[in-house]
């Protein structure tokens, strides 16, 4: 059985910490480990963290939309703006590549993305956004459908 919540909120650099906890709050229905939680918790962070920061340049009348799912065992994460988008995609997946140097970004968003969940997908347009869709098969529940 599928479960879903979503959630808007408006770009302002605070509301990471909503977005963080909230799909913790709602992952922990289904028994993660600490250490998945943690990950969530961070993929989360980087990529809200990215829409308001890159997508939206920290304009703070704009939304950044969640989406979690939870399907057997599989975590489902959409964060999606409709801010600048990305020229390139390939380049800024790049490990230590970041579109603001000035602000001491560390450029490993996509990098920690990519290394803690199964699954990223980004698609970005220039001038329409981006939407970021990351999937994670928990490992307490890998074990229970072998």
């Amino acid at each position: 059985m599928r479960n879903e919540m979503t959630l808007e909120f408006t770009s302002v650099s605070e509301n990471e910490s909503l977005a963080r906890v909230s799909v913790a709050a709602f992952v922990s229905q289904i028994n993660p480990t600490m250490e998945e939680l943690t990950d969530i918790k961070t993929v989360v962070s980087e990529a809200v963290t990215n829409a308001i920061i890159h997508g939206y340049e920290e304009k703070s009348d704009e939304k950044v939309m969640l989406t979690c799912a939870i399907d057997d065992g599989e975590i489902e994460l959409i964060i999606q703006d409709r801010g600048q988008g990305i020229e390139n995609i390939d380049i800024a997946k790049e490990p230590l590549y970041t579109s603001k140097p000035e602000w001491e970004r560390s450029g490993m968003g996509f990098t920690i993305m990519e290394n803690f969940m199964d699954r990223v997908d980004i698609t970005s347009e220039p001038g329409v956004g981006t939407t970021i869709r990351m999937t994670k098969q928990l490992t307490s529940t890998r074990a229970l459908c072998n």
